[in-house]
């Protein structure tokens, strides 16, 4: 949600910083702007619209400035529109300031400024922010940004320059609106994600919750909102600018659908071995007498994250004998949750930037339970406000859709439950292995799966048209009902449902006739009988059924109008070999229908406000 963008140093600004904006383009926008310091003071441009809107606004004959601040807008307060879009600035234009995240208490600031004579031009809730800064104005850009940040209620990430500064860039952070700070050679960068960086600068200093920073070409210094100076190392980049290319895909959602065996490999590796044997996760900050002392876990998150918890569920209590609660991470915090030091808190966040997941763990937190943060980006909030964390090493996900996130995500709830049984002496070695054999095994299934991109396509041309589809699966194939559902909505704009199979004689059967398009997850396992039997309840009722079914299971082939071949592979690791034809056929689709399937209309990447 929302990018932010900043430069200091030797070179123009402008080139950097529309470069940064496009690559935060994943984050989801409505809007740009830019502004721009320069021996003939501010310079402003600002569009509705898409970064291209920005670029033509420029023109050719671009601000020019070595300081300068940027940004995209995902509208919260005020429609889009250009006096809504950033950088705000003053009065009198002299300052100009960009802003993500949400002030809670700008009605009574905006009236107490209003009476004060300050004149507003939009109606977001950001503009507050550039007026308070002017009103402290007097004490030099540091302070006033610090005066003005104290006086602020909510989460937010701000990035300030001003004519009286000419040389200076001031950042805040308080809640959970993160900024990155880029070293490069002879100049600083500020961003809001470390992709905005990546061919600029290798290493990073991240701006802690409550901290500021003030950035000059070749300086950082670093304080906390009270003024008290912070000492921190750098840390490396662990991506390159490549990662941030299509590399020949025509969208990043299809390159990072194929990049999931190696993403699942990663994750894997140094945790356990091909050939099975234990799992070892030195990183989850206990040791086996306290996962041995553990009562519940409760897993926390938010959209695909939370699908991979639901999974994560199935396994923990079947491994580790362990009850599991699977929350939301926006409705954890606001009902009282019992929580305790039995309890292992577990926060699932791709981005660990998360706004709700991260409240939530800090609740958790805050009243005395453990904590663990599953999430891909290293140094991210969740992973330090965490007592412990598994990092996915997928690598950079760009599509606002997450597809190789989730699996790796799928991979690490393995990983742990097969820990937690281990630690406590539920789990029979012979299985752990061959569960550990089968995730390895799975990676190469899923390289099979992707052969079958282009039958895919085939398959999604057969159902472009359709209103609405179902998704149906059971015990750990529920959960990626739910989340072919999802993929399906945001890609492609078409309405979806997913539903535990045994739940359709309650009231989804009523749905069913000539038009409904049916995907059943159907892999051998468990409960491949009542599965097939709740075909059969769809095709008695004219349903069109989708199978994804083994490719040499006659009878899955003879019920089903349309059959999706997945390999055979052994029940506790199908999720991740299943998600992929999922992921595909709502990507086909989206492609067929005109969709822009990187970046959904009305959705961000990162959800860094509640």
């Amino acid at each position: 949600m929302c990018g932010i963008v900043g430069y200091v140093g030797h070179r123009e600004a402008i080139p950097f910083l529309l470069t940064g904006l496009r690559r935060l383009e994943y984050r989801g926008y409505d809007s740009a702007g830019l502004a721009t310091l320069n021996g003939k003071g501010l310079e402003v441009r600002k569009a509705a619209g898409k970064i291209a809107a920005l670029e033509s606004r420029l023109g050719d004959r671009r601000p020019e400035g070595r300081l300068g601040i940027a940004h995209t807008r995902w509208a919260t307060h005020g429609r889009p529109s250009d006096d809504n879009a950033h950088p705000h600035t003053d009065c009198g234009a002299r300052l100009a300031v960009v802003h993500n995240g949400i002030i809670e208490n700008h009605r009574p600031l905006r009236d107490a400024l209003l009476a004060q004579g300050h004149r507003f031009r939009s109606q977001t809730d950001s503009e507050v922010i550039a007026h308070l800064v002017e009103s402290h104005a007097a004490r030099g850009l540091p302070a006033a940004v610090r005066v003005a940040a104290g006086e602020l209620r909510g989460a937010f990430a701000i990035a300030c320059i001003a004519e009286a500064d000419p040389a200076m860039l001031v950042a805040a952070r308080s809640g959970g609106s993160p900024l990155v700070i880029g070293i490069g050679e002879g100049e600083l960068l500020l961003a809001s994600d470390i992709p905005a960086l990546l061919g600029s600068a290798r290493e990073v200093l991240v701006l802690e919750d409550g901290e500021m920073a003030v950035l000059k070409a070749c300086e950082a210094s670093v304080t906390t909102l009270r003024g008290e100076p912070v000492r921190r190392r750098p840390m490396s980049i662990p991506w390159d600018s490549e990662a941030a290319e299509k590399n020949g895909y025509p969208h990043f959602m299809l390159k990072e659908i194929f990049e999931q065996p190696e993403a699942v490999r990663n994750t894997l590796r140094e945790r356990v071995s091909p050939d099975g044997g234990p799992v070892s996760i030195p990183e989850l900050g206990m040791d086996d007498a306290e996962l041995a002392g553990l009562r519940r876990v409760a897993m926390v998150a938010c959209g695909t994250s939370w699908h991979a918890a639901l999974v994560g569920k199935y396994l923990v209590e079947a491994f580790a004998r362990l009850p599991v609660d699977v929350e939301i991470a926006s409705e954890f915090r606001y009902r009282e949750p019992v929580l305790d030091s039995g309890l292992l808190t577990v926060a699932i966040t791709q981005s660990g930037e998360t706004a709700d997941t991260l409240g939530a763990l800090r609740e958790a937190r805050q009243r005395g339970a453990r904590t663990l943060a599953i999430c891909n980006v290293v140094g991210s909030s969740a992973a330090r406000d965490a007592g412990g964390v598994l990092y996915t090493r997928a690598g950079l996900e760009i599509g606002v859709a997450s597809t190789k996130a989730f699996t790796a995500q799928l991979a690490a709830v393995e990983l742990l439950a097969l820990r937690l049984g281990q630690a406590r002496g539920t789990l029979d070695p012979a299985l752990g292995a061959a569960v550990a054999r089968a995730l390895w095994e799975s990676a190469d299934a899923m390289q099979t799966q992707l052969r079958r991109c282009e039958e895919l396509r085939e398959v999604a041309g057969l159902f472009a048209e359709s209103r609405d589809l179902l998704y149906l699966g059971r015990g750990l194939h529920y959960p990626l009902a739910l989340e072919g559902a999802l993929k399906l909505k945001e890609i492609s704009y078409i309405h979806a449902e997913g539903y535990a199979a045994g739940e359709m004689k309650h009231g989804p059967l009523a749905l069913i006739d000539d038009r409904m398009p049916v995907v059943a997850i159907a892999l051998r396992g468990p409960h491949y009988e009542k599965m097939a039997a709740n075909i059969e309840e769809v095709k008695a009722r004219e349903g069109i059924v989708i199978a994804l079914a083994a490719g040499d299971d006659a009878e899955a082939r003879a019920r089903a109008d349309v059959l999706i071949p997945v390999p055979d592979v052994p029940y506790w690791a199908q999720p991740l070999v299943a998600a992929l034809p999922l992921q595909m056929l709502a990507y086909h689709l989206g492609v067929l229908r005109g969709c822009h399937v990187d970046q959904p209309r009305n959705l961000a990447k990162s959800v860094t406000v509640e």
